[in-house]
């Protein structure tokens, strides 16, 4: 394929009209060093949050998030693994929080995940920034094999949120990727679309020299100025 980058610059040029305005709003990634610093109770509150937000109005759970800090103890993961079922029950009935049980049962299993990791690699930092760059959609299948409602948007949200340099498909990237033909229709479910999708970012990351993140929300800029953008 000729330099498809360029291609989507160009789009997102003729979108916003400047290389400033497309840089203003590209997201920045975290450096190995950075994520390693970042406590395993963070990655954890992160989770949580991403879990909460999906279905749901963003700005209810922001508002609310002081009260999840409390409920959840600070997103401790050994306090929160350890929460008996009728102490689950209890926390999915407070009014601090939304209440919604089965997602305060899903931050008890992605506590245990976390607990997992930091046996195994030392903490989710140190994991996080091991993981091969040019594998990220297995860094999605990791998080919604091993941890719970992580799979889909939520999971590639969490990643983006905490630094971690990865593309996010939202409506905007997924239509920018069917209109080069990566993808025969605006969604990419099954692993074969997903190996596509990785296999073109890693040429526009050779090609550009830029980060998933930014590469990302290059493509969903080039779709158009008043449709709905990746976060």
């Amino acid at each position: 394929m000729a330099d498809e980058f360029s291609r989507f610059w160009q789009r997102a040029l003729e979108q916003h009209g400047s290389a400033e305005a497309i840089d203003a709003r590209l997201p920045k990634a975290k450096t190995a060093k950075q994520l390693c610093k970042v406590s395993d109770d963070r990655y954890l509150a992160e989770m949580a949050a991403c879990i909460f937000r999906a279905g749901f109005v963003w700005k209810v759970i922001e508002n609310k998030w002081p009260g999840f800090e409390e409920v959840f103890k600070s997103f401790q993961p050994l306090w929160l693994a350890s929460r008996s079922p009728e102490e689950i029950e209890d926390m999915a009935r407070d009014t601090r929080i939304v209440r919604n049980l089965s997602k305060v049962k899903a931050v008890q299993d992605n506590a245990l995940m976390v607990l997992d990791i930091a046996r195994e690699h030392g903490s989710v930092g140190q994991f996080l920034s091991d993981w091969p760059a040019e594998d990220i959609t297995g860094l999605w299948a990791y998080l919604k094999k091993h941890g719970s409602r992580l799979g889909g948007n939520s999971g590639q949200y969490f990643l983006r949120f905490m630094g971690v340099d990865t593309f996010v498909l939202s409506r905007d990237v997924l239509s920018a990727l069917q209109s080069v033909g990566v993808l025969d229709k605006a969604q990419a479910s099954s692993q074969r679309d997903l190996k596509k999708v990785q296999e073109f970012f890693n040429q526009l990351k050779t090609e550009s020299g830029r980060p998933f993140c930014e590469l990302s929300m290059i493509l969903a800029l080039s779709v158009g100025p008043s449709s709905m953008r990746e976060h």
